[in-house]
């Protein structure tokens, strides 16, 4: 993977914004800000988050990329001209309070003239290499998460046998198409190409956590915001959508404590797997016709990416929902969206040809075509 160098050894200085939450942490950032993280293996969603956010350096407790398996997060952020101060080392959130003034010199981080921490200064040459080495560890990594998931299935089976116990829904999904949406990799390109779908076919929309805010972005309103509500802005908690909170089939809601701070009603639905699962089974048992998923996770490097040692629940999920779910991930990559030169050069040659013959084989359209010639010539 290779990416365009920009100057990664400069000085930064900027505020402070930290938490071992790197999702939970992207709603405070405003440009010029120094994010301090606890993120081992960063990846490709929240670095694109933190790139938005306009921050100007990373520091992070752990490793950016620990080898375990090819990240590509850490290297969006250093070809973005974003420095990376790696290991650090946890007594960082001790150091550094949030708000504070912090500047970078090479590997050091300084509040005022003192040393606060210290670690790896990555460069887009050091990233890649780390990239590339990692790729030898995917076999491995592959194998360990094909066991985890057989085992998880044997352990989680009961999400496809079992019906779940429903949460009470003021919208009715019977026969309607349900957009489904995950602030997930290239979650972006495919709401944007979705808007005549949109438009014309009104599905109920919902948003899975932060995937609420990215419809609101898109000047879309969410029907049902569900999920464990730790990504989600205070807007679009007020936006009017149902709130649904996912929790655990022991029945822990951790999720619920913000809402019940917030003095907003909810619902909550036990059940187990993701909460991008959790909404494909409620729209799938509320009797929805079809399911569009938006930023939704299917690959090894995306589970990863997630922290997930298996994808039991996502696989179990979809061997329910199958028959009526669309995967909207890369449309935007099949459909551009635009009408090539080339393209509508051989449409304007196929059209000629098809006339030629049409004219060849017609005698009315010869004299027609004859007959006005006649007249226009005459007319000059």
């Amino acid at each position: 993977m290779i990416f365009t160098k920009r100057n990664e050894l400069a000085t930064r200085a900027g505020t402070a914004r930290v938490d071992t939450r790197t999702k939970r942490l992207v709603a405070r950032l405003a440009p010029g800000d120094v994010a301090i993280i606890d993120h081992e293996d960063l990846d490709r969603v929240a670095a694109e988050s933190l790139l938005r956010a306009g921050i100007s350096a990373v520091v992070n407790a752990a490793a950016s990329i620990s080898g375990r398996y090819p990240n590509v997060g850490p290297l969006l952020l250093a070809a973005g001209s974003v420095p990376i101060i790696d290991n650090v080392g946890p007594e960082v959130f001790t150091r550094i309070a949030d708000g504070s003034s912090v500047h970078i010199d090479g590997n050091k981080v300084y509040v005022g003239s003192e040393v606060v921490a210290e670690g790896i200064r990555q460069t887009l040459e050091s990233l890649e290499l780390q990239y590339e080495s990692a790729k030898s560890s995917l076999s491995a990594e592959l194998d360990r998460f094909a066991e985890n998931t057989l085992e998880y299935v044997r352990r989680e089976r009961t999400l496809v046998i079992e019906p779940p116990n429903l949460p009470e829904l003021r919208i009715d999904l019977r026969k309607r198409h349900v957009l489904v949406v995950v602030r997930g990799h290239d979650y972006r390109n495919d709401l944007g190409h979705l808007r005549s779908y949109v438009r014309e076919m009104r599905p109920v929309v919902i948003g899975v956590d932060g995937g609420a805010d990215a419809v609101i972005e898109f000047g879309m309103k969410p029907d049902i915001i569900l999920g464990d509500f730790d990504s989600i802005s205070d807007q679009a908690l007020r936006c009017g959508a149902q709130l649904i909170v996912h929790g655990y089939t022991d029945g822990g809601v951790p999720g619920a404590r913000r809402l019940d701070e917030f003095g907003v009603d909810y619902e909550v639905f036990n059940v187990g797997g993701t909460s991008e699962d959790a909404a494909m089974l409620l729209a799938f048992d509320k009797g929805a016709e079809l399911i569009v998923a938006v930023g939704a996770h299917a690959s090894m490097v995306e589970f990863l990416d997630k922290g997930r040692a298996g994808m039991a629940s996502t696989f179990l999920t979809r061997l329910k929902v199958g028959p009526i779910l669309v995967d909207a991930k890369g449309v935007s990559r099949l459909y551009a969206g635009r009408l090539r030169k080339r393209d509508f050069t051989f449409f304007l040659a196929s059209a000629g040809v098809a006339f030629f013959a049409l004219f060849a084989v017609s005698y009315p359209l010869r004299s027609f075509v004859s007959g006005l010639w006649f007249v226009l010539r005459r007319g000059f």
